[in-house]
């Protein structure tokens, strides 16, 4: 019975860490990923104008986000921030990978080991690649993307009200500066 009720615990903490580790892969409700994605064209430099603020981004300005590919077929992700308050640039690697197909939006990153979470373009210019609207996995997580450091008002405010309407706290979106 000892064997048994080991066997048992095995399996059960195997699911639960299968669980753990992608219950972080999930979108928000109202959240859908962009199709007819195009890595290539997404590669390359982002700036971020919007998010809501996290404990690991808390008091960075300057930030941006650079993508490019890796030789296992993933994308290397290269995130960097001025700390005001240690006067430093601070950087962060991490990867991804797509959850589903490549034409779809809809990626797992990882800066932390094995742990996965969401990234979800769910808006894109799909003309130029100039802008791009991602959430993670639930609504406490959303950003603004651009090619450029500043984007048209119109852009900001579409941003917004796409947020919104998907139940994401908008009166929380802090504007990132990009000049110092």
């Amino acid at each position: 019975m000892r064997k048994e009720a080991q066997a048992a615990m095995k399996i059960l903490l195997t699911l639960m860490t299968v669980l753990l580790l992608h219950g972080c892969l999930g979108m928000p409700k109202g959240v859908t990923p962009v199709s007819q994605f195009e890595l290539d064209r997404y590669l390359g430099q982002w700036y971020e104008i919007a998010r809501l603020d996290h404990s690991f981004e808390r008091g960075l300005t300057q930030v941006s986000a650079a993508y490019s590919r890796r030789d296992d077929g993933g994308v290397r992700v290269l995130n960097r921030g001025f700390s005001s308050d240690t006067e430093a640039w601070q950087e962060v690697e991490g990867k991804a990978y797509f959850v589903n197909g490549s034409d779809q939006g809809y990626l797992k990153v990882s800066f932390f080991g094995p742990f996965y979470g969401s990234y979800v373009v769910f808006e894109l210019d799909h003309q130029g690649y100039q802008y791009a609207f991602v959430s993670g996995p639930d609504t406490s997580y959303l950003w603004l993307l651009a090619r450029t450091p500043e984007v048209q008002p119109e852009i900001l405010q579409k941003f917004m009200r796409m947020a919104k309407v998907r139940g994401f706290d908008t009166d929380a979106v802090i504007m990132v500066e990009q000049h110092r």
